[in-house]
């Protein structure tokens, strides 16, 4: 089962596109550009169409996503984690 999508293999975090993830769920993932699989494990409950972690990112790191530079990390993000709004924000203000 693909638990979560990601564009392409430099994005650091992915769509999560299924209900029900809760920390624990050994997650799949599709790399869409290149036609490949990753693993990552939900390390919190992620609600479908949030954002998962996948790598650990410190603050002042960028966020990749869709192979674009979407924003910078506000607050440490582990993999598995949700990345969202209290953890990542805008570059633009």
């Amino acid at each position: 089962m693909i638990h979560f999508v990601l564009h392409d293999a430099k994005d650091t975090v992915a769509v999560v596109v299924v209900e029900g993830v809760k920390a624990g769920t050994a997650m799949t993932g599709w790399i869409m550009d290149e036609d490949r699989m990753i693993d990552v494990k939900a390390q919190q409950d992620i609600p479908i169409g949030h954002k998962v972690a996948l790598k650990d990112m410190a603050v002042g790191d960028t966020v990749w996503k869709y192979g674009i530079d979407m924003g910078k990390v506000v607050a440490p993000i582990q993999a598995g984690q949700h990345a969202h709004v209290h953890n990542i924000k805008t570059k633009r203000w």
